[in-house]
Parts: structure tokens; sequence; C-alpha cells
């Protein structure tokens, strides 16, 4: 009996583990690690921060729900990986012996690249927030509350190495709709700033005509920008930006002044993984082959923001490529039948098509975009808005958490309607 441990238990780790024991069945060994003991759909974080959604509508409690599928659960951080003698060491001293690794933890937020941003019980300043969790979401608000009793300028953006930007548009557009229904969106200039090289960009290089839209939509919403923003330091109610040219000169000096500000971090690996000789980049990012399996060792798997991939293109201030939801589960597909390939004896062949499906919230409308694959050159390139994608984001974030609670690792929606619109997690 092998034992396959998935260290993570997000967006990808939580897929992984349904579709590798439904694979597998129980002649073998399925145990998710994960440092909390509840599943949180970051996706729909933006709306929290507002008030829009409670903790409890996008949180999940993971051990029931693993339990019933016969999946073992250990909700303990992993402070170290021994890759060698193939085992693990958790928070409090414990060790758990693995024959597969699949490495899904999502990224550590590195707020300390620029002095003082990010919220101070993650290691950042204090002078921003972020919304990349539901501990910084309800952060967010708590200081919203305040914030509506009396307003003033607001900062939304990403910072320079950035490269998950979609939620920061979408936090943007949402304040703007929350602030206009309040009847207080004239008191609240709003800037958006960020590493991107033209509003669009997406860490993707755009998608279809996304910059002549995001662009429209931002004035429509009397919202400023400033991209090629090298944001290098904030102070409280102040930051401090410098603008450079396609050339990467220096083009302008702001200070940009602040009553609240969301401002996306860079991503680095976190620290157990980062640490493990040759599995990762200098970033902490780990290096995978073509079927999502580490250069290194053979035996670890790796999906999702934690995997390594490189820019789309060299871009003045740095900007890093997204890895989005449906990215990531073809990610994880091709990793459980490369897993059960391997245990049947049989080479990995299965490779995932990171084909990027993505629906952005503006608060009353929405964007949507298709990118097949995610990294150019595309075989379909398009980027579309519309009423209808607030209704479908809102009906995917039902779907998914219904995916988490059922356990079903491919729901009648992914394997017969994204198909028939040619649209693959997997090519073997």
């Amino acid at each position: 009996m092998a034992h396959i441990v998935i260290m993570g238990a997000g967006i990808g780790g939580m897929p992984a583990a349904y579709e590798i024991k439904e694979l597998l069945g129980d002649a073998h060994r399925v145990t998710v690690v994960n440092s909390t003991d509840y599943f949180q759909f970051v996706p729909s974080n933006p709306w929290l921060a507002v008030g829009w959604r409670q903790r409890d509508d996008i949180t999940v409690e993971i051990a029931p729900y693993l339990t019933k599928k016969g999946i073992d659960f250990i909700a303990k951080a992993v402070t170290q990986i021994d890759a060698e003698a193939n085992r693990l060491t958790l928070d409090g001293g414990d060790t758990l012996d693995y024959d597969y690794l699949v490495i899904t933890t999502g990224p550590k937020l590195s707020f300390a690249e620029v002095p003082g941003a990010g919220p101070l019980n993650s290691g950042g300043g204090g002078f921003t927030h972020s919304v990349c969790s539901v501990e910084h979401a309800m952060e967010f608000f708590a200081d919203y509350e305040h914030f509506l009793k009396n307003p003033g300028p607001i900062v939304i953006g990403a910072m320079p190495g950035a490269s998950c930007f979609g939620p920061a548009y979408e936090f943007a557009f949402i304040l703007d709709t929350d602030l206009r229904k309040r009847k207080l969106r004239h008191k609240v200039p709003m800037t958006y700033v960020t590493s991107e090289p033209y509003i669009g960009h997406l860490g993707l290089g755009g998608v279809g005509d996304s910059k002549s839209m995001m662009e429209s939509e931002m004035r429509s919403r009397d919202m400023k920008w400033i991209t090629n923003a090298k944001t290098t330091r904030v102070e409280e109610g102040k930051m401090f930006v410098t603008q450079l040219d396609d050339l990467g000169n220096v083009y302008k000096d702001h200070e940009v002044p602040f009553k609240l500000s969301m401002m996306l971090p860079a991503f680095k690996g976190v620290d157990a993984v980062a640490a493990v000789p040759n599995l990762c980049n200098p970033r902490g990012f780990v290096l995978i082959d073509e079927y999502q399996r580490s250069k290194a060792y053979k035996n670890i798997f790796s999906a999702g923001v934690c995997v390594a991939i490189p820019p789309v293109e060299v871009t003045p201030v740095a900007t890093g490529t997204p890895k989005t939801g449906y990215m990531i589960e073809s990610m994880v597909g091709a990793i459980a039948h490369n897993i059960v390939d391997e245990l049947n004896g049989r080479t990995p062949s299965a490779k995932g098509t990171w084909n990027a499906i993505c629906l952005a919230d503006m608060g009353d409308t929405g964007a949507a975009f298709v990118a097949l694959p995610q990294i150019p050159p595309r075989n379909v390139n398009w980027f579309k808005k519309g009423k209808w994608v607030h209704y479908a984001k809102i009906a995917f974030e039902k779907y998914f958490i219904r995916k988490i609670k059922t356990g079903n690792s491919e729901p009648v929606y992914e394997k017969y309607v994204l198909k028939f619109l040619g649209i693959h997690r997997v090519n073997k």
C-alpha cells in the first residue's frame, strides 16, 4: 500500500485529494495535511472584505468531508520536508512518512519586500491591507466600517513582482460599486497602482481586448491609475511609487495619499518547501517537468500557485504569471493520473492543458476571459464584459463549495459542458 500525502488543502489540494482517492480506491492511503482545519474559497474574499459575504459563507470544515471519502486529515503546518527520507515534520514535532508527496500549499505572501506594506500579523508593516486570505479580508472590512464614517482616498493595486492581478481589479470595482450604493463614492478618490505595463495586462500579456475594455471601465468609474509602478515603501497615509517608462527608465515619482489601501503582494514559496535542496527556484517555487513532477525528486509532484512558471514576457517592473483556478485543476488532474500510472508500473504521460477560464466580478457587472492555453501563443484568446459574468461568478462560488463538500472531482459541468466547448483539463 502506497501512502500519498497532499500538502495544502486549498483550490488545488482538496480536488487533488478527491481525484487521487477516486482513482486509487482503498488499495492505497491518502492523507491531507493543512495548516488550518478549514478550506477557504479565496475568490470570494473581495466580497467578504466589503461585507457582501460572511466568513461561514466561504469556509468549509475539512475533516468531515475528507473522512466520508476515506481520506485522512491532519490540521497542522509542515515545518520541514526531508525529501531524501520521504518524511514530513509537522508543527509540534510529529513526523509523517510518504511514498508520494503532492505540494499544493499556495504561496507565502511576501509583504516585507515593500517596507510598510501588508498586515502586521503576516509580517507586513501594517499600512496596507490584503484580500489574500479570509482573515485579511475580515481585517479590511473592520477598517472599512470605520472608514465609511469619515471617507477619504483609497488606493488599490498590486506590488512589484505580483502575479495575481485579477483580484485587485475585482476589488477596485467591487469597492466602487459598494460606495455608490452607499451614496459615498463622491467622497472617495480612487487610484489604481499596478506593476503591470498597462491596464488589463493581467500578468498574461493581455487577453483579447482586455486593455481597452479595462481602461474604459476604469474611466467610466472615475478611477485614476499608475502603471509600470514600482512601489518602494508605504507610510501611514502615503504610498511612494516610482513610475517607469517602457524602457525601464524612471518616468515620474509619485507620493499617493490614501486613507485606506489594499495592495496585493508578490508571492514566494512557503518556507518548508523553499528550504528543500534543489526542489525550488530562488523564490521558492517548485521546479516541475511537463508531468507536474519535481525535477529533483521523482516522487514529489506540485500544482497551483506554488509551482515555478516563468513570466510570459519581460516587463519594466517585475510581473509574474498568474495560476488561475481551472489551470490549477488541470495540473491536479495530471498529477492524479500520473501517480496512478506509476503505481501501476506505467510511465507517466498526463499533462495539464493549462487552459485559463476566469470570471471577474465588478460589483454590478463582470468580465470574463478564456485563454487556451493560458501561456501564449494561444488557440483561443477572448475577453468579454457583461452583467451575466457577475451572476456566473456567484454561481461558480456555490458550485465549487458544493464540489468541496460532495467530493466530486469532476462534476457534470466540467466533464461535459466544458468539453463540449473544447476545454479539456488533461492531455494524455
